[in-house]
């Protein structure tokens, strides 16, 4: 994995450029989950966050929790969320997804470091996600969630090497400056 390549994984659309990390443990809580699958979700961000050297904890102080993942079989079903257009920012986000045939939507919440304070991930599992192996969309989630990467990354080794790479505390937990990349690629060259 190169410094282009890198670079590319957190542009976005727009042309900006924006790497940044979690900088308090992350507080997850899943809604709409089975037991078994619940699991597994848990064991891959307990082995992500810990491979990253990035703490887990069971509650957020300020918020309880600071990852949320919310499962539904239709993006309506959203709707019946309490104060989700105050949780999201969005207004109609339920409508706006499925006016998008969109299956997955992610959003991020920074503190006045730039860090990740919170990420608020919604899987659609009524489409093309319901035939998704567990574990790897686990992993996937995991990822997503780890950095602000600017669109789906598919879990593999050098993912991880790089999200590992991201979590060096002599690194800036948030930057906007692409040459960030270069910084990473070396790290991932050792």
């Amino acid at each position: 994995m190169d410094a282009p390549l890198i670079e590319r994984l957190f542009t976005r659309p727009d042309g900006s450029f924006l790497c940044a990390r979690w900088g308090r443990p992350v507080a997850p809580v899943v809604f709409g989950l089975a037991d078994g699958s619940l699991d597994i979700l848990r064991a891959a961000l307990r082995a992500g966050y810990a491979h990253a050297r990035h703490p887990m904890d069971e509650t957020d102080p300020e918020t309880g929790a600071s990852l949320m993942i919310f499962f539904v079989r239709d993006w309506a079903e959203l709707s019946d969320l309490p104060d989700l257009d105050r949780l999201t920012g969005i207004a109609d986000l339920p409508a706006r997804l499925a006016g998008q045939q969109a299956d997955r939507y992610r959003l991020f919440r920074f503190d006045e470091a730039g860090a990740i304070r919170a990420c608020l991930m919604f899987l659609n599992m009524g489409g093309p996600l319901a035939e998704a192996h567990p574990g790897v969309l686990a992993e996937t989630l995991m990822m997503q969630s780890a950095l602000t990467f600017s669109g789906e990354v598919t879990p593999s080794a050098a993912l991880a090497a790089l999200i590992r790479a991201a979590y060096d505390p002599v690194l800036p937990v948030a930057t906007t400056q692409p040459a960030h990349a270069l910084r990473l690629a070396a790290r991932l060259a050792v």
